[in-house]
């Protein structure tokens, strides 16, 4: 679980899991399952291809009922189709249903309302001068199905506005400084009694880490002015996967690097570990090197061999 919440602690990650949760959500479940779309109202363009043929079949049937040519173009342009198009639309009626046969007079009636010819007279043999003209080729049929992906691509494009306007103003923004403040260094006044386990190392020891031989170290504050982050962590015997991490943020919001701090050394066997030594450590955005330093148990600190293996962490 730790490890989980470490990972989500980096905003990169933590964008990519909500934009999955988010496509996982948004189309299957609610798009597709809760809330799916429901068409209606719909013109003849929409049907399926064996409905267009019956569809075909009743324009021919209406327009030998009632001889009306504008009708039948109407019925025509509903459904994407005329003549100028595809020629051959009224020569396979045969497939929606309908017995007419390409020769049949009220096809050819309907075909010659449909071109602007006069249409033959039932009983008058046909001559080449009443043939109606039909164009020799055709062109395919365009189809409009693209409203069922151009959903998808707008619901992933909507997805993704999400996704970025919750990085950008609830994980890069957030602020992880705490109120409280450390105590003032008045707090601390006065005479230092170690404890019975601590050991008081010599004076030698202290020397070699004076402010003289560290003249590169950073100050932690600047003169006037407060600390930039205070975080506090807990330890707790048995967990084994402690490492926690803090990001340092500017009050203007600006990312300034991130601190931290793990388990470094453990000793003996078995569960849960017997830690010996934590390592802090402290990231600046404007340094390529991170910080680190180790806090030993005074076990560590007696054993030589231990001392001198954390010696170069810090």
């Amino acid at each position: 679980m730790d490890k989980i919440r470490e990972f989500l602690n980096k905003p990169l990650y933590a964008g990519i899991v909500g934009l999955v949760v988010g496509l996982i959500i948004g189309l299957p479940i609610l798009g597709w399952w809760l809330f799916p779309v429901k068409w209606k109202d719909l013109d003849a363009s929409t049907l399926r291809q064996d409905l267009k043929d019956q569809y075909l079949c009743m324009v021919v049937d209406s327009y030998r009922v009632n001889q009306n040519g504008e009708l039948a173009k109407a019925r025509l342009d509903a459904m994407g189709e005329s003549l100028q198009k595809s020629p051959y639309l009224l020569d396979t009626l045969q497939k929606g249903g309908c017995n007419y046969a390409p020769d049949d007079m009220s096809v050819l009636a309907l075909k010659s309302a449909l071109l602007g010819a006069i249409p033959p007279v039932s009983g008058t043999p046909q001559t080449s001068g009443t043939i109606v003209p039909m164009p020799t080729q055709t062109e395919p049929v365009q189809t409009t199905g693209t409203s069922g992906w151009l959903l998808g691509v707008l619901c992933a494009v909507f997805l993704a506005i999400g996704g970025a306007l919750i990085y950008i103003f609830f994980i890069r923004n957030r602020r992880t400084q705490r109120d409280e403040v450390p105590p003032a260094a008045s707090e601390y006044e006065g005479d230092y009694q170690p404890d019975a386990e601590e050991e008081i190392l010599p004076e030698t020891s202290t020397k070699s880490y004076s402010k003289t031989e560290l003249p590169g170290a950073i100050p932690v504050s600047m003169p006037g002015a407060g600390p930039v982050g205070h975080f506090v962590t807990t330890y707790v015997i048995g967990d084994d996967l402690y490492d926690d991490s803090f990001s340092i943020d500017a009050p203007s919001g600006e990312f300034l690097g991130e601190c931290g701090v793990g388990i470094s050394d453990t000793i003996g066997v078995g569960d849960p570990k017997k830690v010996t030594a934590f390592e802090v450590w402290l990231f600046d955005k404007n340094d390529i090197q991170t910080v680190t330093k180790v806090l030993m148990s005074s076990h560590a600190i007696n054993d030589a061999a231990i001392r001198q293996r954390l010696a170069s962490k810090g």
